[in-house]
């Protein structure tokens, strides 16, 4: 089996809970495991909560764009933005530890420790960064749709 969906989406909050309800309706009717969903989908909330906050320049207009595929075995999210990216974006998430008083600054670490691989990086051609995870799929018993 094999299901992909994109969405591009405005840089506002109110489009974050859609990203999240269409990855846990795809994963669902696919028959994922809830847990392998639930993580999946907290890590996408993040991703885009970060396309939302960080991912522009200021346009009230600026977009971001979702993709996620459920490929065999594997589920891989993208998220992307137009925004200023950061540099070394491959070891920020690693280097720098975050305060505990902090409120942000957990989102990408989070991100890290619910999926299997993550690479944060820039989309070639492209202004923005682009934040990709995947994570190896369970099965419920009884699934509606069956690997194929």
């Amino acid at each position: 089996m094999s299901i992909w969906w994109s969405l591009h989406l405005r840089r506002d909050a109110a489009s974050v809970p859609l990203a999240r309800r269409l990855l846990l309706g795809t994963m669902e009717t696919a028959g994922v495991d809830p847990e392998i969903s639930y993580d999946l989908s907290v890590a996408l909330t993040e991703a885009c909560a970060n396309a939302v906050e960080h991912g522009g320049c200021g346009g009230v207009a600026e977009a971001y764009r979702v993709t996620a595929y459920l490929d065999g075995e594997c589920c891989r999210i993208e998220v992307a933005d137009s925004g200023p990216g950061f540099p070394a974006a491959g070891c920020l998430v690693a280097s720098r530890p975050v305060p505990a008083e902090a409120e942000h600054g957990r989102g990408l670490r989070l991100i890290q420790a619910l999926a299997d691989h993550v690479h944060i990086g820039a989309d070639p051609g492209r202004a923005g960064t682009v934040v990709s995870f995947d994570k190896t799929l369970r099965w419920r018993q009884g699934r509606p749709l069956l690997a194929v």
